[in-house]
């Protein structure tokens, strides 16, 4: 009998899968149901817990979780800037020392996972773009990709460095099936960068370090909730098995096709649709099936959350059943 895991990996390569539900139930999950483990490396560089404001890293970045939201995110100002003038990032910017990592205190996660019926997937988040606005912010991150390119390369090259260490250590420890990567490239109709700029800055940057993911046998899952199908070919350059997270503003057939289905994408869900707390269940049902309609039978797509997970419990439980339920009548007309 196949496992969900063997499930989602035909899917991945093109066959016809046996169920087409909640894609997350093919992974291990953590006890508030994202799919993903945090890496001991982003453990030991630190975020806040959820509800937690001014919580300052080992990158020395100020982080905000507020209860409303999926995730912490960086809150700069003048004052707290890690970084206030990108020329002296060589002088401001500590890197985290990986030596100091207690590896060992990790290994009762790492027992408890399932490998027989599951995906295992470690987070290793930040990637390059977040990270530079993390340290710096969003204006002064935008302006030094135009006036100071050079820098911001000689940034990003020592980051990914830095970044290709961590995985080497993250791989040889937990053994995943995949590692997720996040890193939104646009807002929700544009892309934060011309693609000129990101492909002579940003793309270098990831042919090293997912090329060394790749080139230990892992598979790459890239988180990206925003519109950024201008890279998608990009992505399948880059050795991207899964763009996690393709909203609908993106034109997710023209991508399948663009990609000739090399490029695997898992969304399509629209969490400024569903996700709110009084959300009538109705309305999430109706639009769950409107994606499996869609986009389910162009292939090199599943249906799934474009965050990693909705907010509210209530509309994880119903939309998560609604996959399920629709997703096994799709598969029976597709029979």
């Amino acid at each position: 009998m196949d496992t969900p895991k063997d499930n989602f990996l035909r899917t991945l390569r093109g066959e016809t899968p046996k169920w087409f539900g909640d894609p997350w139930n093919c992974f291990n999950t953590t006890a508030d149901g994202k799919p993903f483990i945090v890496d001991p490396v982003s453990l030991f560089v630190g975020k806040p817990l959820k509800g937690v404001s001014g919580f300052v890293d080992k990158w020395g970045v100020t982080w905000d979780f507020p209860q409303d939201q999926p995730g912490p995110t960086p809150n700069i100002t003048e004052s707290n800037k890690a970084l206030k003038d990108i020329t002296r990032w060589r002088e401001d910017i500590k890197f985290p020392t990986l030596a100091d990592i207690a590896w060992n205190e990790y290994s009762d996660i790492l027992e408890s996972l399932d490998r027989e019926t599951k995906l295992v997937m470690f987070c290793n988040p930040l990637g390059m773009f977040e990270f530079s606005h993390a340290l710096m912010g969003f204006e002064d991150t935008l302006m030094n990709f135009l006036l100071e390119p050079e820098s911001m390369a000689d940034l990003l090259c020592a980051y990914a460095d830095w970044k290709i260490e961590a995985v080497r250590m993250i791989i040889d420890f937990t053994k995943p099936d995949f590692i997720i990567n996040f890193d939104d490239w646009g807002s929700k109709h544009k892309l934060f960068l011309s693609p000129g700029v990101w492909r002579a800055v940003i793309k270098p940057t990831y042919e090293k370090f997912y090329g060394y993911i790749k080139s230990r046998g892992v598979m790459i899952m890239h988180h990206c909730d925003c519109y950024a199908q201008d890279f998608a070919p990009d992505m399948v350059d880059l050795g991207i098995d899964v763009w996690q997270g393709p909203t609908p503003e993106n034109n997710i057939s023209e991508v399948i096709e663009m990609t000739n289905g090399k490029l695997f994408l898992l969304g399509g869900i629209d969490m400024s649709v569903i996700d709110f707390y009084d959300a009538p269940e109705k309305l999430i049902r109706e639009h769950i099936r409107k994606v499996y309609d869609n986009y389910a039978s162009l292939g090199s797509f599943m249906p799934g959350y474009t965050s990693t997970r909705p907010v509210y419990d209530r509309v994880f439980q119903i939309a998560s059943d609604e996959m399920g339920r629709y997703g096994a009548e799709f598969m029976k007309k597709r029979a």
